[in-house]
């Protein structure tokens, strides 16, 4: 049997939502490579959650986090696979390639509003999983992740509009992102250093991969819901690639990364069920009392008891 989501979810047509059609849309190529990825997207979830089997459950933080990421993306890819969570929205740029010209009376493109309800998530998440790593302040943490959703949030209206405000909803989200991607590569990176050499090769690695990928979704949005250039199967294949690329395959850079590293190196003091608080607390005390650079504390980062 072949895939059928199209055909199963017309509302009244193909692409339709509310009464209303989208003639540029995805066709079964795009529904076929969006199952793929939710497939990938659900095996490494189960992955990842099985790893965390593997370490004692105050150890466990940054597998929950990355299964998290991934458990958000296969359900987000379902729904994109199934021709949901979309809408139409008249097109600024109209072009004369016929997979991106709609038709005389419908020239509106199918935006994924679900896939930024993903990214509003799920990169957060991300973020969590490299400043932890970094051992960076929760102060710093919290408003990066504040300028994430706005980096998300403008990107969502912009490919929403339909004049040309988008793209100033567009330069918003860039800005936006250069503060993380500053953040990320400059002022965490030096919180890293203090850690030690491991844990500084693990964040770095794991940053230099995330902004490198980030820069390119700017691009992707550009050709896609900004610019209406690429074909909404080859938007599929795009934004496809770089979500496998930003998160399994960054799950299992970090997990890997991490296999030796004791989170309360990072300031992370978790405790389970049946140790004694008192017992947990001094024995972190003890072994991270000071820091690489012979300071006193924990690089003002993140005590937890849980």
């Amino acid at each position: 049997m072949g895939n059928g989501a199209i055909v199963a979810n017309e509302h009244p047509a193909p692409h339709g939502v509310n009464g209303q059609t989208s003639a540029i849309g995805i066709t079964t190529h795009g529904s076929d490579w969006y199952w793929a990825v939710t497939a990938v997207m659900a095996v490494s979830t189960f992955v990842f959650i099985g790893l965390s089997f593997t370490k004692p459950r105050s150890h466990r933080v940054f597998h929950y986090i990355t299964a998290a990421i991934t458990m958000v993306a296969a359900i987000a890819y379902f729904t994109m696979a199934s021709d949901l969570g979309q809408t139409g929205i008249p097109v600024e740029f109209v072009r004369s390639n016929p997979k991106v010209s709609g038709t005389a009376t419908n020239q509106n493109r199918e935006i994924f509003y679900v896939r930024y309800i993903d990214w509003s998530i799920t990169t957060p998440l991300l973020l969590l999983d490299l400043l932890l790593t970094a051992g960076l302040p929760w102060p710093t943490i919290l408003y990066t992740i504040l300028l994430d959703e706005i980096m998300i949030v403008t990107g969502l209206v912009g490919a929403l509009v339909q004049s040309s405000y988008k793209f100033g909803f567009f330069a918003f989200g860039c800005a936006a992102f250069l503060w993380v991607a500053f953040t990320v590569t400059v002022t965490a990176r030096q919180y890293a250093r203090t850690m030690g050499g491991d844990i500084l090769k693990t964040y770095t690695i794991c940053g230099v991969w995330t902004i490198f990928l980030w820069f390119l979704y700017p691009i992707a949005w550009g050709l896609s819901e900004g610019g209406n250039v690429i074909a909404p199967d080859s938007e599929a294949v795009f934004y496809g690639v770089l979500d496998l690329m930003a998160k399994p395959v960054f799950g299992a850079l970090l997990l890997w990364g991490h296999r030796n590293i004791d989170p309360g190196r990072l300031g992370l003091h978790i405790r389970d069920y049946h140790e004694d608080p008192a017992t947990v607390s001094g024995s972190h005390s003890g072994q991270h009392g000071e820091k690489r650079d012979g300071t006193s504390g924990t690089n003002g980062t993140n005590v937890a008891s849980v």
